[in-house]
């Protein structure tokens, strides 16, 4: 039998040089607030959900794979897609595609400030 759970995701990290930067950059193109814990490793900011309950991530300060070529992880738009890539703009990213319809919604590729691929989706 063949292993098929709910979410194979189960949790993402973006490694970032700058920790404040990044948060600044995610928190304004998804309208949202990533909190910043310190712990004994290094501080990191988690993604938000409700009740801590959901499948997130959070940023850590690390090397950034070279600029476009490390995976590339999606994360969904609060709004309008285009809203939201008008918003990447205007934080230090780059918008990198046209906008990409999918049966489950649509995305454009994009960088963030630390040249990392993400993926920004709406339905």
């Amino acid at each position: 039998m063949s292993f098929t759970p709910d979410n194979f995701t189960v949790w993402m990290e973006i490694p970032v040089t700058d920790l404040d930067r990044a948060m600044t950059f995610y928190n304004k193109v998804f309208n949202t607030a990533l909190k910043k814990i310190d712990c004994e490793q290094n501080e990191f900011a988690m993604f938000p959900t409700p009740n801590d309950s959901g499948i997130a991530g959070h940023l850590y300060p690390g090397k950034p794979a070279v600029k476009g070529t490390g995976p590339t992880v999606h994360l969904a738009s609060p709004d309008k897609l285009e809203d939201a890539l008008e918003r990447v703009k205007g934080a230090g990213g780059e918008v990198v595609s046209d906008v990409i319809a999918i049966p489950a919604g649509r995305f454009a590729y994009c960088l963030d400030p630390d040249g990392n691929s993400i993926g920004v989706f709406s339905k």
